[in-house]
C-alpha cells in the first residue's frame, strides 16, 4: 500500500496546512470549493481514510463508498437545482494527479483546459 504521505489531500488539505473553503464535512469524508477551478462551480469530494483509488478499495471499505457516494449525490442534486446540471467524475492512472481517491464535481462554463 502507497505511503498516505506522499498524497496531497493526505499531507496538506487533510492536516489542515492549505486553506480551503469547506462545502461538507463529517468524520469520514471531506468536500472543499477547488483552489484552482475546473469550471464556474467546482468540488472536490474526498474520503478522509487514505484510499488510492477506486480500484484499490476494498470490501471492508463499502460503507465509506456508501458514504461518498451520498454526499456526491447531495453535491451533484444541489448543482443541478442551482445550476441545471452536474457533472461527477474521478480518474484512474495517469490522469490521476494525487493518488489519493477522490470524485470532481462541477457545473458550468469550463475556465481552463484539463
Amino acid at each position: 500500500m502507497p505511503d498516505p504521505s506522499c498524497d496531497f489531500y493526505c499531507e496538506k488539505i487533510l492536516k489542515g496546512l492549505l486553506n480551503v473553503p469547506i462545502y461538507f464535512e463529517n468524520e469520514r469524508v471531506f468536500a472543499f470549493h477547488h483552489t484552482n477551478p475546473l469550471w464556474e462551480n467546482h468540488v472536490v469530494l474526498l474520503p478522509k481514510k487514505h484510499v488510492e483509488s477506486l480500484l484499490t478499495l476494498e470490501e471492508g471499505d463499502n460503507d465509506l463508498l456508501l458514504e461518498l457516494m451520498r454526499i456526491a449525490k447531495l453535491i451533484a442534486g444541489d448543482f443541478m437545482a442551482r445550476f441545471g446540471a452536474a457533472r461527477v467524475y474521478t480518474n484512474l492512472g495517469d490522469y490521476q494527479s494525487s493518488k489519493h481517491l477522490h470524485w470532481h464535481i462541477g457545473s458550468g462554463k469550463q475556465l481552463r483546459p484539463y
